[in-house]
């Protein structure tokens, strides 16, 4: 999962078409990420992942190098390959992040994905109050809407509700909140997994009046409402998704 949203998209079940390399990518990858393959242990050797995955061997390396890349696993020389320590993992790769989608709850980190929204979306929130746009402003109103007329779609909800948080990242000019974006999707989609699991309209309203006031605030140039708005929607996401755990 790379393109933004992508990763609320497949909640709802359906597949998208993969070639070979992105399967074994994705296989091996959210097999570290949930414990099928442990950490320290080494992989099958590439005979043995080459038979499962029926795979060629250059498609089998290259599949290796990427999740070597994105901090997953460790080459030894003379040992083979390893999956290495949750230390090196690469975070902020949205890739990684998906894989967590299916994995096992994690408390440590759940804490740790809204403990970073909390640390810098809040902030953004203010910076675009204290410097929005005419433009912006249209834009969220815009997912606003969208969130309002997708009540009877938990999907297309969920999607409106990310986008409005991808604006207002976006909209604060600062990169490092931009990298962000990973973590904010999984989030979402965390959320919204426990609330297709348990259904509750009362929720998806809550959801909605906390964004609208998350919005009115930007819009009026209230830093400080908008920082707290934001942290309100962090806290409820954390809360809804821990529902499931």
């Amino acid at each position: 999962m790379s393109e933004p949203g992508s990763l609320l998209r497949s909640l709802s079940g359906r597949s998208t078409a993969r070639n070979y390399h992105s399967h074994v990518i994705n296989e091996i990858g959210a097999g570290v990420i949930s414990g099928r393959y442990p950490i320290g242990t080494t992989l099958p050797n590439d005979a043995e992942l080459m038979e499962e995955f029926e795979v060629s061997r250059t498609v089998l390396r290259e599949a290796l190098k990427t999740l070597e890349a994105k901090g997953l696993l460790e080459a030894r020389p003379k040992v083979g390959t390893k999956v290495a320590k949750k230390s090196r993992w690469s975070l902020y790769d949205p890739q990684v992040l998906a894989w967590h989608l299916e994995a096992p709850v994690d408390a440590e980190f759940l804490s740790g994905l809204h403990e970073v929204r909390r640390s810098l979306e809040p902030q953004a929130a203010a910076e675009v109050a204290r410097r929005r746009t005419a433009d912006q402003i249209r834009l969220m109103l815009y997912w606003i809407h969208q969130m309002e007329t997708s009540l009877g779609s938990l999907q297309n909800f969920a999607l409106a509700d990310f986008e409005l948080h991808r604006i207002i990242a976006d909209s604060a000019h600062n990169p490092f909140v931009r990298a962000l974006y990973g973590v904010i999707e999984l989030a979402h989609a965390l959320a919204y997994k426990a609330l297709m699991a348990a259904p509750d309209p009362c929720l998806l309203d809550a959801v909605l009046d906390k964004h609208r006031l998350l919005v009115n605030r930007i819009e009026y140039g209230d830093e400080a409402g908008a920082r707290n708005a934001m942290l309100e929607t962090i806290e409820h996401d954390r809360k809804v998704a821990q529902r499931s755990g």
